[in-house]
């Protein structure tokens, strides 16, 4: 192990002097036949995935590198060089356990594209699998023709000693540096870890198209293709050949008259209703992964390739995102403040009041202006400056969700520089935010909780009250007056908070009836009748003062 480790070093090392990257740590540059960029990007070529996928993240943000390694670095998205085709042939018949010709009418053995970790070949199915039921496709009547995605041969291992040596580098820098320790690196490589792996199962990546697919069918904001499931496994997977103009090919789809505005709203608003209505986005979204349908220029939609890593979150890091994003676009820096102390980002003896003027320090700025007028390389880098004071958690579950934002913000200013990120994002998160808070939302969070406080309470009680009958502990040995006492006090109030809690349930469901009926209100308050605002504070301040009989 410490062999290979040691191996994989010394191939970085070379691969640092063959190339002369000691030019990006500040050396003085040697004499080069090829340009910085092409160097750098034949040096990650070399080094294989972990490093190309680093260098796919970094061509997203032209304005955080040199333009120059930003568009030679593109290239990686679909241009590392491909294995020969019939090894691919090889892979799939032994994967499928049939020939070629068996399951194809056609098979293009020279690659349509080819990534870091797979490469994908243009084909031809003989006949519509069975086991699909949608057959609407985009293929205008052609719905057999198809894309087949093949795993890189022996790629796993070479991943595996990357991760390795990403383990060792993070364990080192932990023991070592202090800074490195708040980061929590280690963490960070495990997160990776599980994500790149993840790409390796190409049943993984059918089954994020398919619910990708089902979150957005009939949109007409973007589209996913069809899975023939019938001939997909774990290194090989087939599904319908999508075609549109790549999202780098800006020129064509000025001169199909491409409303750019629209199609960066549109990318916007994707993007925050995967996150935050479906829990479920589309994690790798660089300009390689994007295509444009342009048969309505002036309301062009997307067309998504390339599952391999999506995001979820929980349910309370939802909430807390989602509350950070709305307190960010009203500038209720107060509330971020609360909010990072309250979900652990920060140490629970932060002062709040210093980390929000710290906040505000950073934002205000940024507010109001064009997406062209801000650098959120910069924004972020002083925010971590600052979040940094005051001990900040790194928290890895989230690096995939940031790294998705830092894409979509990335494409938005290469489509439309004037797009102002905050004014579009708002509505979305205010909707999201309404319908989380929603006498209904209340209601249906209390109906899933009934049966287990069914199944729960009843046997509770009863076991609590015939112990008492016996002047009994209820954590066991004999009870003197004063805890029986007390318990019985307690048991009081609990049958008052009970009461409190259905009496609250009783008037929400009321507001929630009127609520679906609020067309035969005369008396309006915003969008809701004003009879079910009343009935639904009143729940509230039930559920409130049950919280109070503690």
């Amino acid at each position: 192990m410490i062999f290979r480790r040691l191996r994989r070093v010394w191939a970085i090392h070379r691969a640092v002097r063959k190339y002369g990257l000691m030019e990006f740590a500040g050396k003085k540059p040697g004499n080069y036949s090829r340009p910085r960029g092409e160097r750098l990007r034949l040096a990650l070529e070399d080094l294989g995935p972990v490093f190309v996928k680093l260098g796919q993240a970094l061509s997203t943000r032209p304005d955080l590198i040199p333009e120059d390694i930003a568009i030679e670095l593109a290239k990686l998205q679909d241009q590392v060089p491909p294995f020969p085709g019939e090894q691919a042939k090889a892979i799939v018949e032994r994967s499928l356990g049939k020939r070629i010709e068996e399951i194809f009418d056609d098979f293009d053995p020279v690659p349509i594209a080819s990534a870091s970790v797979a490469q994908v070949h243009a084909a031809r199915l003989k006949a519509l699998p069975h086991s699909v039921e949608e057959t609407e496709s985009r293929t205008s009547g052609e719905p057999l023709e198809v894309v087949v995605k093949v795993i890189r041969p022996g790629i796993e291992k070479n991943i595996r000693e990357d991760v390795n040596l990403l383990y060792m580098i993070a364990e080192l820098a932990e023991k070592f540096s202090a800074e490195a320790r708040r980061i929590r690196p280690r963490a960070i490589v495990a997160e990776y870890e599980k994500i790149i792996f993840d790409e390796l199962d190409l049943m993984r990546e059918g089954a994020n198209c398919s619910q990708l697919r089902r979150n957005w069918l009939g949109s007409e904001l973007i589209y996913h293709p069809i899975v023939f499931w019938d001939y997909t496994r774990t290194d090989v997977l087939v599904m319908e050949r999508i075609r549109g103009i790549s999202i780098r090919e800006l020129s064509r789809l000025r001169e199909l008259g491409v409303d750019f505005r629209v199609l960066a709203e549109r990318g916007v608003e994707i993007f925050f209703n995967q996150t935050f209505r479906d829990n479920f986005f589309h994690a790798d979204m660089h300009p390689g992964n994007i295509f444009v349908d342009a048969t309505d220029p002036q309301r062009p939609s997307y067309l998504a390739v390339d599952f391999g890593i999506v995001g979820t979150l929980t349910s309370s890091d939802q909430r807390y995102l989602a509350e950070n994003f709305h307190a960010f676009f009203n500038r209720d820096y107060r509330r971020v403040a609360e909010l990072h102390v309250e979900s652990a980002w920060l140490p629970s003896n932060t002062r709040v009041e210093e980390f929000e003027s710290a906040i505000r320090t950073v934002c205000e700025p940024i507010f109001q202006k064009p997406l062209k007028e801000i650098s959120f390389g910069f924004f972020l880098l002083r925010l971590f400056q600052i979040a940094r004071r005051f001990n900040y958690q790194v928290q890895p579950q989230l690096v995939l969700l940031q790294k998705t934002l830092l894409q979509i913000e990335g494409l938005g200013r290469q489509l439309y520089d004037d797009l102002d990120l905050w004014k579009t994002a708002k509505p979305i998160m205010e909707d999201w935010m309404r319908s989380r808070l929603s006498p209904v939302a209340a209601l249906e969070r209390v109906r899933a909780q009934l049966p287990i406080l069914a199944e729960t309470i009843p046997p509770l009680a009863t076991q609590m009250l015939r112990r008492l009958e016996r002047g009994e502990s209820l954590i066991g040995g004999e009870g003197n007056d004063e805890e029986i006492k007390r318990l019985r006090e307690e048991m009081k109030r609990g049958q008052r908070r009970t009461a409190l809690m259905i009496a609250g349930s009783t008037l929400i469901l009321a507001a929630a009836i009127l609520l679906a009926f609020d067309g035969f209100s005369s008396r309006m308050l915003g969008n809701a009748p004003l009879s079910s605002w009343v009935l639904g504070i009143g729940g509230a301040v039930l559920w409130w003062r049950a919280g109070r009989e503690q």
